[in-house]
């Protein structure tokens, strides 16, 4: 992927945004969660896809692995992108599924929610 190499294509970067928002309702936790991953670590922003896929996560955030759910919280913080409401239910349930993260996990969203200031008692 072009994320994964590091490589920036801002043109297909706006393109591939203009149809995620269109069909992000479609999309599995996994999908949102690579999605919002690949455009953090490229540093393209995308303000509506990261609405949309906030949103949408929101909605599906029972169907999230710990995985889907530190990468995604490391994408928002990565990328500087507020949203409190899903910070909110990713740490609700991270706190249902804690048994299940991996030690990358636990460090990514820790670092995730320290970065934007976002404080979660029941979950630290």
């Amino acid at each position: 992927s072009y994320a994964t190499v590091g490589h920036a294509s801002p043109d297909l970067f706006n393109a591939a945004q203009e149809e995620a928002v269109k069909k992000i309702s479609t999309f599995s936790s996994q999908a949102i969660s690579n999605t919002v991953w690949s455009y953090a670590t490229v540093g393209h922003a995308s303000p509506d896809l990261l609405n949309a896929a906030a949103e949408e996560a929101m909605e599906k955030m029972s169907t999230f692995n710990s995985q889907d759910i530190s990468n995604t919280v490391w994408s928002y913080a990565t990328v500087g992108h507020v949203s409190p409401d899903l910070f909110n239910a990713a740490a609700e349930e991270a706190i249902k599924k804690i048994s299940t993260f991996n030690s990358q996990d636990i460090a990514n969203t820790v670092w995730s929610y320290a970065t934007v200031g976002h404080a979660s008692p029941d979950l630290f």
